[in-house]
Formats: structure tokens, C-alpha cells, sequence
């Protein structure tokens, strides 16, 4: 245990709110857009998450890294998140099947992480003031400089993040004797969608970010999928093309979160910043074509606009946010094309929306001999 070393650190928000605490044990200063996320469990999941690219993540939940690290449990090949802000974080871990310690893992990826700050005092503030620009650091002699280079961090809002998560050559993951081909856009696919496409009998090939339908055309797929991922959804006019593209042919669209708001602006339909975003293992979704209620994941802080949507003779509506009635999910009525904004691949107990993936693969059916 390393927990002697720590230094004071602190948690500096862009409007000049400071809230004091200490080093894990990493010293140094890490900026990124300050969201919360509510979940009890699975915060290696999210720490992997291409889709918390540039944010800086505070867990509601007491203890971070009592139950160590797994190998398996991860979303993508590294750290995604900027940095961590907790209130505990547990040197010791008890759990048979962890490979190593938390802290040992942020080591190796060099994240910096503060602890002992007031994470409630934070998320009611934030929840007040929305989403905002902040830092971490170990220089707490030098508030005044650190404010001059948070003054200088971009906004979310229009910054593309997708570049910097996604695969730079495509890949394939299954088996060549697979019933059925998908092709993937990667603007922050989760390694956890792939493999619940694979174990329904799909092979799935993965192309980058700025792939273009011929060249997702080209693997000769059943049907496409565009993934989820981070930043704004509306400077990604490449991925919006190709979304174009698949609908004009009515061959069979599926999309989550990002890819969910890409399908939407590819249509003409508005999306906009949320004050504060959807990050969550217990959010309340009624699907209207049903009446059923599903309890979901979620991980986003743009949405579909509402109106905008009710506004598009061909769409409709067909999955509803029971807290604030945000758009949680949509599907063409003329065209094989859905998506929903919430994770389906995401069983932190409850697997309620993991139906979504049979319905993708039954539309498939239709175009397979």
C-alpha cells in the first residue's frame, strides 16, 4: 500500500469552485468535462468506456476499488476517462477472481485520480450548475495558473471526440462460419457490443470512424451498425453520410447512443447538450410500442430533440426516459432502421433491453437465405 505518499489535491471547476482532497498516489494534473455517474457497480467498465473520452468522472458510489481489477471486465484497450474524482478509494481488494489492485492499474495507465473530496457537496453542485470544464492536480500551490489553463480546455459542445477512440485499421471478431455479417462503425464501440453480436451467431467486422459506406459495403454485411461513443454527434458528417446511405438502400440499421444521434441528424433531426447528461446502471425506460418498463444503463450527454423528432413525418418515437421524458428511443416506420440511447449490451443485473439485439438479428432473417 502506497497510501503514505499521498499529497493534497484538488478539484478545480472552470467557474472557479474548488473542492480540496488527496492523491491516490499519482501526482501531476488531468483536465476533462466533470460528470457523474450513479452507479454501485462496474467501475472498471466505465474507467474502459471509449464514451467517457475526455470527461473526468466522479463516482457517486463510497468505495472505488474494493474489488480490484479484472482483465475480462474491461470496454476497450485502455483507460478512457481523464481522471477520477471519489471519496474512498480502496488499496485492498477482496475479490478470488481479480488479477490486480486498482491503484496498480491507474499506474500503469498513469490516470490520476483525487479521493477523500465531498462527492455529494460536488454532484449537488454540478447537478445546479451542469456540466462543466474542471481539473485535477497535485499542484495546489499554483490555483491561479491551473485557472488560466482550464480557461483554455475546448468545450463538449462541437468537439469531436470519435477520432480519438476509434480503431485506426478495420478488424474482425468471429467466426468465418457465422450465420450472419455485421459491419460496424466504430466511433467508440464497446468491446461488450461486439461480443453480444457474436454470441447470437454474427461475425463483425469494425471499421474506423471515417469509413465510408463502400467500404463497410464492401465486407458484404447482413446488416450495419453504427456504435456508440464520445463527444458531439453533429461534427461527425462522414459517419452521418454513411447512415444516409444505408437508409436510401433500406438495407438493416442499427444504432446505439452515438450511433443513435448520428441516424437522427443524418434525418434532419435536431440533438442538443444536456445540462447534465444520463451516466447510470438504474435508469427507468418505457418502451411506448409495449407499455413494458426497462431499467438500463446509460452513458450520454447529448440526446435526440424531442419536438424535432415528433416533427419527422418518418419516425417515431418508441422509447421514453421516465425522468425528464427525453427521447431514449426511435425507429423508422417505412425503413429496417431503429436505435435507442441507452446501452442494451450493459447487464449490471438486470439484462431488460438486451431484447433489442434479437430484434436486429431477426430483421436480419429477412435478407438471409
Amino acid at each position: 500500500m502506497k497510501y503514505t505518499k499521498r499529497k493534497k489535491a484538488i478539484l478545480l471547476l472552470e467557474d472557479g469552485t474548488v473542492f480540496e482532497g488527496k492523491s491516490i498516489g499519482i501526482e501531476g494534473t488531468a483536465f476533462g468535462e466533470i460528470c457523474f455517474n450513479t452507479g454501485m457497480t462496474g467501475y472498471q467498465e466505465i474507467f474502459t468506456d471509449p464514451s467517457y473520452y475526455g470527461q473526468m468522472m466522479l463516482t457517486t458510489n463510497a468505495h472505488i476499488g474494493n474489488y480490484g481489477i479484472n482483465d475480462q471486465e474491461i470496454e476497450s484497450d485502455s483507460i478512457k476517462i481523464a481522471g477520477l474524482v471519489c471519496r474512498n478509494f480502496s488499496y485492498n481488494y477482496s475479490r478470488t477472481n481479480a488479477h490486480d489492485s486498482l491503484e496498480n492499474y491507474f499506474e500503469k495507465h498513469q490516470l490520476i485520480a483525487v479521493s477523500d473530496i465531498d462527492t455529494r457537496a460536488v454532484v449537488r453542485y454540478i447537478r445546479d450548475k451542469g456540466a462543466m470544464n474542471s481539473v485535477i492536480s497535485t499542484d495546489v500551490e499554483s490555483i491561479d495558473d491551473l485557472k488560466k489553463q482550464l480557461g483554455n480546455q475546448p468545450n463538449m459542445e462541437g468537439l469531436e471526440l470519435a477520432s480519438k477512440v476509434s480503431t485506426t485499421k478495420p478488424y474482425i471478431v468471429g467466426d468465418d462460419s457465422a450465420k450472419y455479417k455485421i459491419a460496424a462503425l466504430d466511433i467508440g464501440i464497446k468491446k461488450n457490443i461486439i461480443r453480444n453480436f457474436v454470441k447470437r451467431d454474427c461475425q463483425v467486422k469494425v471499421f474506423p470512424y471515417n469509413a465510408s459506406f463502400e467500404d463497410l459495403q464492401s465486407f458484404n454485411p447482413d446488416g450495419y451498425f453504427l456504435s456508440n461513443g464520445p463527444g458531439d454527434p453533429t461534427p461527425l458528417v462522414e459517419a452521418q453520410q454513411v447512415a444516409r446511405e444505408i437508409i436510401k438502400r433500406n438495407l438493416p440499421l442499427f444504432g446505439i447512443c452515438l450511433g443513435h444521434q448520428i441516424i437522427a441528424l443524418a434525418n434532419g433531426i435536431k440533438t442538443y447538450k444536456m445540462h447534465n447528461g444520463h451516466r447510470g446502471i438504474n435508469h427507468p425506460i418505457k418502451n411506448v410500442l409495449t407499455g413494458k418498463g426497462e431499467i438500463t444503463s446509460q452513458n450520454h450527454g447529448f440526446v435526440v430533440d424531442k419536438e424535432s423528432l415528433e416533427n419527422n413525418k418518418d419516425f417515431e418515437l418508441t422509447h421514453i426516459h421516465l425522468n425528464d421524458e427525453t427521447v431514449a428511443g426511435m425507429r423508422m416506420k417505412d425503413k429496417n432502421c431503429f436505435s435507442v440511447q441507452y446501452h442494451p449490451e450493459a447487464s449490471p443485473g438486470p439484462h431488460d433491453s438486451s431484447y433489442l439485439f434479437d430484434e436486429f438479428i431477426a430483421s436480419l432473417s429477412i435478407f438471409v437465405v
